[in-house]
């Protein structure tokens, strides 16, 4: 897949994620992408691990993210998004900062930190 631009591409990722596509969800990272928690350790490393990690996502029935803000400097995207969830403890939602590198028109690195949970009633 060969996105026009990093925001194109960030964005197909963004309504791939929220139909719960995995292949288009995939096609938009480098088959060696890795994913990282901000300034910290590695989450997963390659598209069999990313597959795994967020097919269990995806089976969450509530699961959507909203943007909130976006921001692009060169080949790097920036998204502030507001995640709902169904968390062990009930439905809720988490603000989730999320850094996106593009090379070559996929994403090569993401990471991401994650605000407070915040459990609807």
């Amino acid at each position: 897949m060969q996105a026009h631009s990093p925001v194109t591409l960030i964005q197909q990722q963004l309504d791939a994620y929220n139909a719960k596509d995995v292949e288009a969800w995939l096609a938009c990272y480098a088959p060696d992408a890795q994913q990282f928690t901000l300034h910290g350790e590695l989450l997963v490393e390659g598209h069999v691990d990313m597959r795994q990690r967020i097919t269990s996502r995806f089976t969450e029935p509530d699961l959507h993210a909203r943007l909130l803000n976006r921001t692009v400097m060169a080949n790097f995207v920036i998204d502030l998004e507001l995640i709902t969830r169904n968390f062990p403890e009930g439905k809720g939602s988490i603000e989730m900062l999320c850094i996106y590198e593009i090379i070559n028109g996929l994403i090569q690195k993401a990471s991401f930190s994650l605000g407070e949970k915040i459990l609807h009633n």
